[in-house]
C-alpha cells in the first residue's frame, strides 16, 4: 500500500490520493469586481457534496499530490498539519459558521504557500437581538448530527456567540469493536466589541473539540473478486460497503516507538483527537479605503490517526501455519476458512502546540484593491507512529472476522516478533518519529486592478522563511548506509546485522549491545533553513460585452515540512517547484456562462513511501522502500452554467486530463536477496481518471421547493503503480429535495449514489509489485481496497429564531 500518511490523513474518510487536472472556473466567469472579495472564491464547486465522507468537505483535484486538504477559518489554517491532526476532527461546516467558500488556486498559494483550492469559511459572531439557528441530520444507517448557534447582543457594541456541534455516526455497517464510527464534538464562544461607526470589530473566541473519526482511516476497506477486466464481485456473502471488515476484538497491542515498552489500547482511545484553542481577531478601516486586520490563534492539541490498512490477502494452500480463533465460550478453533487477511496497524499520535499569526493591511482604490500581508505560523510537535501486523480471517458469509491466533508467534523465538501469537512486526514496517518545531515567517503582497474597462490583471507574490529544528529516527550504521527498520524496533533498542547462508548481511534485527557491527537507535538531529516563495498573475481581456480572453499563472517552491522526516530515511530536500498555466475563453450573455481553459501542472520532489511485499519462506515481509518522483498533467476544462429558463439552472464540467509519472524509480531488498522494483516512469498516475463530467442540474418548483441531482463520471483508473490492474469507469450520483416552509424552518431530503452502484476503487492492496505481463493469472482472485459509499439516505431539518 502507498503510505503517504501525511496525504492520507487528509482525505475527509478517504484512504487514497485522488489526483487529477486543474478543472477551474475561469477567472473572468467569477469575477464581479476588482473591488469585491467574492472575486478571491470560484462558484459551482458543491464543497460539501462528498461521496467519500458524510461531514467533510470534497477535495477539489488539481493535478498533483495534496499536501494536505486546505480548510481556513477566519482566515487561518484550522490545523497546520493534517497528519495527526485531521481537519475533520476539529471542523464542520455546521451552524457555527457564516460563510463557506473555496479559494481560487492563486489566492491559496499567495496566502498560505499551498498549491491547490482552499476551504474558506468564518464564524458566526454575534449580531444586534437574539438569534438562533439549528440544524439536524440524519440518514437510515442511524447517523444523528446536531448542531447549534445561539448569538446576540450583551450591551451596547458588546456582542456573544456560542456554538456546539455533535455527531454520533454508526457508519454503514455495525462495527463490534466500537458502537460509533465517529464520534465528535465541538464547541465554540466568542465574544466581539464593535467599534464606533462601523469601523471594525474585536473579538476574543475559545475553541474546544473532542473527536474519534474511526472511520476515517480503519473501516474503509473491503474484500472482493477482481475479475479482470476492470469490474469486481462480491465475495459471498460480503456486501461492499454496508458489511464490516473489521475483527470484532477491539483491542490492540503495539511497541512504544519511544520508551520500547508493550502496550495495548483500543481502535477508540487510538484515534482520540483533542483540541483547545484560543483566537484573537481585529479588523478596522479608515475613511480612506485603507483596511487593517490581525489574526492570532494559539492550539494545543492531541492529534491522532490509526489505520488498519489490509495488506496481503492470501489463499492458503497448505497448512503450515496452524492458525487458532478464540470461539465464543473462549476456547482456541482451528482456523479452517480458504483465505488469511495481513493488516499492518499505524497508530499516529503527536502533542501538538501551534502559534499562528497574520496580519494584512489593504486598500480600496477606484480601480483595484492593493494588499500587503505578513504570516507567522509556528508549529511544535512530538510524534510517533507505531505499527504493527496481525492476520484476520476471511468470512465469505459476511459474518465478523476474527483475528487470527499463530502459535509461531508465540514461542521463546516467535516473541522477536510478536506479543502474544495474534501481532507480529512491531515497529517494523511504517514505523515513524518525529520531535520538533517548524516556523514560516512570510509577506505577501496582491494587487487587483482593473487597468482599463476590458483589461483586468491580478498579480501577487509571497516570500517565506522556513525553519525546521528537532529530531527523528533516520538512524544510519558505521559506513553511514540507513539501517532501516526491523521488528521491535524503538528509540534506545540496538540493531544487530543479519546475514543470510553466504555471508551477506540481509538487515537488521533487535539484538544485545556489544554485538558485531550493531547500532544504537537513537535520536537523529535535523536543522534546516529555506527560503521559499509564490509568484501569481491573472489576466482577463474582454473582446466584447459577452465574450474575452482569460489567463493564469501560478509558481510555488516548497521544501519537505517536519512530516516528511517521519520515515526510517531522510527526505530529498531540494526545492519542490511547481508551475500551473491556464488559458482559453469565456462567454457571458443573461442565460449562459462559459468557460474553456487549457492547462498544464508539474510538481519536481514529491517525497514518498511504498510499503512493498514479497513473501519470504512463505511468510509475508513488508518493507518500506523511500523515493522521489515528479509528477506532471496536461488538461482540457470546458465549465458551463446555463438558466435557459425561469427556476431551471444547469452546471456542466467536463475534463479531460493525462496526469503521468516523471522519474518513479525504486528498489528494496528483502531478507531472502530477491530485490523489488518499481519502476513507473511515464506510467498514468495511479487511481485516476483521464475524464471527468460534472452535470448538476436543479429546478425550482415553486419558490420555496427545490429539486436538484448531481452526476459525476470518472473514467478507467488503474489501481496500483505499475497500471497492471484498473477499474472501469463509475458514476457518483446524488440528488435532493429542498423545501423553504417558512422564514424559520426548512426541509431536505438527499439521497448519495441513488443508482445505487457497487464495486471497489482507489488501489488493490499488496499490488504494488505486479506487472502487466503478470496482471492476467490474478484474474478472479480475491482482493482487498477500497470501495464505493453506498447508497444512503440523509433528511435534514434547520430552525431559526
Amino acid at each position: 500500500m502507498k503510505t503517504e500518511k501525511k496525504q492520507l490523513c487528509n482525505r475527509m474518510g478517504a484512504v487514497v490520493l485522488l489526483l487529477a487536472v486543474a478543472c477551474a472556473n475561469g477567472y473572468a466567469q467569477e469575477k464581479k469586481s476588482s473591488n469585491n472579495s467574492s472575486s478571491k472564491e470560484e462558484g459551482n464547486r458543491n464543497v460539501m457534496l462528498n461521496a467519500a465522507s458524510a461531514n467533510g468537505p470534497r477535495e477539489i483535484q488539481i493535478g498533483l499530490p495534496s499536501a494536505d486538504v486546505n480548510v481556513l477559518e477566519n482566515g487561518m489554517p484550522v490545523t497546520y498539519a493534517t497528519n495527526p491532526h485531521s481537519v475533520n476532527s476539529l471542523w464542520r461546516a455546521d451552524a457555527s459558521l457564516s460563510h463557506v467558500g473555496l479559494l481560487k488556486i492563486s489566492e491559496t498559494a499567495i496566502t498560505t504557500g499551498n498549491i491547490g483550492y482552499a476551504v474558506n469559511s468564518f464564524t458566526q459572531l454575534g449580531e444586534k437581538g437574539f438569534h438562533g439557528t439549528l440544524n439536524y441530520k440524519t440518514n437510515h444507517f442511524g447517523m444523528q448530527e446536531f448542531s447549534l448557534n445561539l448569538n446576540g447582543e450583551i450591551a451596547k457594541d458588546w456582542y456573544y456567540s456560542g456554538s456546539a456541534y455533535q455527531d454520533f455516526d454508526p457508519g454503514t455497517f455495525k462495527i463490534k469493536s466500537t458502537p460509533f464510527q465517529d464520534r465528535t464534538q465541538i464547541y465554540k464562544f466568542a465574544l466581539t466589541k464593535r467599534y464606533h461607526e462601523n469601523r471594525g470589530e474585536f473579538t476574543a473566541m475559545y475553541h474546544y473539540s473532542n473527536s474519534h473519526p474511526v472511520y476515517m482511516y480503519a473501516t474503509q476497506s473491503a474484500p472482493f473478486i477482481y475479475v479482470g477486466d476492470g469490474s469486481v464481485k462480491e465475495f459471498g456473502g460480503f456486501a461492499l460497503g454496508t458489511t464490516s471488515y473489521l475483527p470484532v476484538d477491539n483491542e490492540m497491542m503495539y511497541r512504544d516507538m519511544r520508551t520500547g515498552e508493550l502496550q495495548k489500547t483500543t481502535l477508540y482511545d487510538a484515534v482520540q483527537n483533542k483540541g483547545s484553542e484560543w483566537l484573537l481577531m481585529n479588523n478596522y478601516k479608515w475613511d480612506n479605503g485603507l483596511a487593517w486586520k490581525v489574526m492570532m490563534k494559539y492550539d494545543h492539541a492531541t492529534g491522532s490517526c490509526v489505520y488498519q490498512t489490509p495488506m496481503e490477502l492470501k489463499r492458503r494452500t497448505d497448512s503450515s501455519i496452524a492458525y487458532q480463533y478464540e470461539a465464543a465460550d473462549g476456547s482456541m478453533m482451528p482456523y479452517q476458512g480458504e483465505y488469511v487477511q495481513s493488516r499492518m496497524s499505524c497508530l499516529n499520535r503527536g502533542f501538538i502546540d501551534e502559534f499562528m499569526f497574520t496580519t494584512e493591511l489593504s486598500r480600496k482604490l477606484s480601480n483595484g484593491t492593493w494588499r500587503l500581508g505578513l504570516n507567522e505560523w509556528y508549529y511544535d510537535i512530538d510524534y510517533a507512529s507505531n505499527t504493527t501486523m496481525y492476520d484476520q480471517s476471511v468470512p465469505a458469509d459476511g459474518s465478523y472476522p476474527v483475528r487470527l491466533y499463530n502459535p509461531a508467534y508465540a514461542t521463546a523465538e516467535g516473541r522477536i516478533y510478536g506479543g502474544n501469537g495474534y501481532y507480529y512486526d512491531f515497529n517494523k514496517n511504517a514505523s515513524e518519529y518525529y520531535k520538533g518545531h517548524e516556523n514560516k515567517l512570510a509577506v505577501y503582497f496582491t494587487h487587483d486592478w482593473d487597468i482599463t474597462d476590458r483589461l483586468n490583471l491580478y498579480y501577487g507574490a509571497r516570500l517565506e522563511y522556513q525553519a525546521l529544528r528537532g529530531n527523528n529516527a533516520a538512524v544510519k550504521n558505521a559506513n553511514g548506509d540507513y539501517i532501516g527498520r526491523f521488528a521491535n524496533y524503538y528509540l534506545g533498542a540496538t540493531a544487530v546485522p543479519v546475514y543470510d547462508v553466504d555471508g551477506n548481511q540481509t538487515g537488521y534485527m533487535a539484538g544485545a549491545a556489544g554485538a558485531s557491527g550493531a547500532v544504537k537507535v537513537e535520536p537523529t538531529p535535523m536543522s534546516y533553513d529555506w527560503f521559499n516563495y509564490a509568484l501569481s498573475a491573472a489576466a482577463t481581456y474582454k473582446l466584447t460585452n459577452k465574450f474575452g480572453l482569460t489567463g493564469d499563472f501560478t509558481y510555488i517552491t516548497q521544501h519537505p515540512r517536519i512530516e516528511n522526516f517521519a520515515p526510517a530515511t531522510l527526505p530529498n530536500t531540494d526545492k519542490i517547484s511547481v508551475p500551473l498555466g491556464r488559458a482559453g475563453i469565456y462567454f457571458n450573455n443573461d442565460w449562459l456562462s462559459l468557460t474553456s481553459l487549457f492547462s498544464y501542472i508539474s510538481k519536481t520532489n514529491n517525497n514518498s513511501t511504498l510499503n512493498l511485499q514479497h513473501a519470504v519462506n512463505g511468510v509475508n515481509e513488508i518493507l518500506a522502500a523511500p523515493l522521489n518522483y515528479d509528477i506532471k498533467t496536461l488538461g482540457w476544462t470546458t465549465d458551463v452554467v446555463a438558466t435557459p429558463f425561469k427556476g431551471f439552472n444547469l452546471h456542466f464540467l467536463f475534463t479531460y486530463q493525462k496526469p503521468t509519472y516523471k522519474k518513479y524509480e525504486t528498489s528494496v531488498k528483502f531478507s531472502d536477496g530477491y530485490v523489488g522494483q518499481i519502476n513507473a516512469t511515464g506510467n498514468i498516475v495511479a487511481e485516476i481518471p483521464q475524464v471527468i463530467v460534472e452535470i448538476d442540474p436543479s429546478y425550482m418548483i415553486t419558490d420555496d421547493l427545490k429539486i436538484w441531482t448531481s452526476f459525476r463520471y470518472f473514467s478507467k483508473t488503474y489501481a496500483n503503480i505499475n497500471d497492471a490492474y484498473y477499474f472501469n469507469g463509475r458514476w457518483e450520483t446524488f440528488g435532493g429535495l429542498n423545501w423553504q416552509v417558512n422564514k424559520k424552518f426548512s426541509l431536505g431530503c438527499t439521497v448519495i449514489n441513488f443508482l445505487n452502484q457497487t464495486g471497489a476503487k482507489g488501489s488493490i492492496a499488496g499490488a504494488e509489485l505486479v506487472t502487466k505481463e503478470e496482471a492476467g493469472q490474478y484474474a478472479n482472485t480475491v482482493m482487498a481496497g477500497s470501495y464505493i459509499r453506498p447508497f444512503t439516505v440523509e433528511f435534514s431539518a434547520q430552525i431559526k429564531f
